[in-house]
C-alpha cells in the first residue's frame, strides 16, 4: 500500500521561511517524479514545483521561482520544498504527489498517481 505523507506546514509572517517534507512508502521511490502542488480556498489546485526521479531536473511555477527550492533524498524516500520569502498569496494547502508518467505535463495534477493529504501553509502580512 502506497502512502504519501507531508509535514512541515505552519503559520509564518511575510518574508519568513518554511521547509516542507514529504515521505513516500510502498513504492520504489527513485522510479517516481515527485511534485508539489497547492490549493487555496475557492481556487483550483496548481503545480508549484517538480523534481525528476534522479533529482537532476527540477522545475518551478513562475510565481515561486527564485523563492522556493525542491530537492529529494532517495535514500530517505523523501522530497523537500524549501520556501523562502513567503508571501500572503502563498497561503494554501500544500500537497505532495508521485508519478511515473514522465510524458505527462508535470504541472497538471491529473498526471500524478499518488497523493498525500496535504499540509497547511499560512503566511500573514
Amino acid at each position: 500500500q502506497v502512502q504519501v505523507v507531508e509535514s512541515g506546514g505552519g503559520l509564518v509572517q511575510a518574508g519568513g521561511s518554511l521547509r516542507l517534507s514529504c515521505t513516500a512508502s510502498g513504492l520504489t521511490f527513485d522510479d517516481y517524479v515527485m511534485g508539489w502542488f497547492r490549493q487555496a480556498p475557492g481556487k483550483e489546485r496548481e503545480g508549484v514545483s517538480w523534481i525528476s526521479a534522479s533529482g537532476r531536473t527540477v522545475n518551478y511555477a513562475d510565481s515561486v521561482r527564485g523563492r522556493f527550492t525542491i530537492s529529494r533524498d532517495n535514500a530517505k524516500n523523501t522530497v523537500y520544498l524549501q520556501m523562502n520569502s513567503l508571501r500572503p498569496e502563498d497561503t494554501a494547502m500544500y500537497f505532495c504527489a508521485a508519478t511515473r508518467n514522465t510524458l505527462g505535463f508535470l504541472f497538471d495534477p491529473s498526471t500524478y498517481t499518488y497523493w498525500g493529504q496535504g499540509t497547511q501553509v499560512t503566511c500573514s502580512s
